[in-house]
């Protein structure tokens, strides 16, 4: 059991620790970082317990709809409801790439408690594939959704509202695009592993843009 949760714990440890350690503007680490951690690890079961209802009542007659549309909408849209509640207007929000570590963080807690729910299932023949692709594609989710959070808080109010939208929209949209990849080609060769290599790509785009946009921050705040 020891191994198993070991296991499933690391991919999500290892893949916060890489994008924590690319902020030059981090101190001492925010509580609000474990506390989104938690918050998206207990997620997992309201999403699961509605994702179970769905599934029993027969809702979605389509399997493209049930297995696409729905999981992806429903994660990414409670992912965004937390981070606009608890955190957007938090005090420790400081600089635009906090809006990565955080969107990260939370969606690192809801895809390692996944992670052991399903290692627990099915055993650890799985793990290494699954490091790769639904924890590394919850982490970039988030980082992209944190992005746009951070590119909202730190801009003119009447164009907060349209990035805080962005960030629904496109972490929605890139989940779409992974679970569709998954659906529709059996050998991951030809459907997910592209798609999480151009994943890869636009998340650390969106990593390297939110650094520039805290250096920018800082540079204004800072007295001359």
């Amino acid at each position: 059991m020891l191994e198993l949760l070991t296991v499933a714990i690391a991919p999500g440890l290892a893949l916060f620790s890489y994008f924590y350690l690319r902020d030059q503007f981090a101190g001492e680490p925010s509580k609000l970082i474990f506390h989104c951690f938690l918050y998206g690890a207990l997620l997992t079961f309201p999403i699961l317990f509605i994702q179970y209802v769905f599934e029993a009542e027969n809702v979605f007659q389509n399997a493209f709809v049930k297995s696409v549309l729905f999981s992806s909408l429903l994660e990414e849209f409670f992912k965004w409801i937390v981070l606009l509640a608890a955190v957007f207007r938090h005090i420790d929000f400081e600089d635009p790439y906090d809006g990565i570590l955080y969107g990260a963080s939370l969606s690192l807690g809801f895809a390692t408690v996944e992670n052991i729910l399903y290692l627990l299932e099915f055993g650890l023949g799985a793990a290494f594939l699954r490091a790769f692709l639904p924890v590394s594609s919850h982490a970039l989710f988030g980082v992209v959704m944190g992005f746009y959070f951070g590119k909202a808080k730190f801009t003119e109010k009447r164009e907060s509202k349209w990035w805080l939208a962005a960030a629904l929209v496109a972490a929605s949209l890139l989940h779409i695009a992974y679970n569709a990849s998954l659906y529709a080609y059996d050998n991951l060769l030809y459907g997910a592993v592209p798609f999480m290599l151009f994943l890869w790509w636009f998340g650390l785009r969106k990593v390297h843009q939110a650094h520039q946009l805290s250096v920018s921050h800082y540079h204004k705040h800072t007295p001359n």
